[in-house]
């Protein structure tokens, strides 16, 4: 399947591209579309773009969303999506430590790609080394 969004990711899209690849469609294609675009391309499920089903909603990020939407129940993703909602919503109390860290690290790992499903490869590795980590704690 494809799946629509922005150009230039960050910290929300790298993570919902990350979990629909890992956790939904492995196969997943990605098609970068500039802000603001419509209409939207017909042929792919847009996502972390205002007014779609997979977009932040009640102060939530769309990875939080996505999540919800596929009834993804895992400790560690809801703990991802903690500290994914602290990155990329602003939020009143800061209680994940992490979410500073990783948006810079997001927003660096697009400054420094070639193109943006180079920066998706790129986000993929870090998610998974989080992903991996957050788990050991949970054991």
């Amino acid at each position: 399947m494809k799946w629509a969004t922005w150009q230039n990711v960050g910290v929300d899209r790298m993570a919902c591209a990350w979990l629909i690849r890992r956790w939904i469609d492995p196969k997943a294609e990605f098609i970068f579309v500039p802000v603001g675009t419509k209409p939207l391309p017909r042929n792919a499920e847009p996502f972390d773009i205002p007014g779609t089903q997979y977009s932040h909603h009640h102060g939530h990020s769309t990875f939080y969303v996505f999540l919800k939407k596929h009834k993804l129940n895992d400790p560690t993703l809801e703990r991802i999506s903690r500290i994914v909602d602290e990155a990329d919503v602003v939020q009143e109390v800061a209680v994940e430590p992490a979410a500073a860290g990783l948006d810079l690290i997001c927003r660096g790992l697009s400054r420094i790609s070639k193109d943006d499903p180079e920066a998706l490869e790129r986000g993929f590795l870090v998610y998974e080394a989080l992903y991996a980590e957050l788990s050991a704690d949970e054991i």
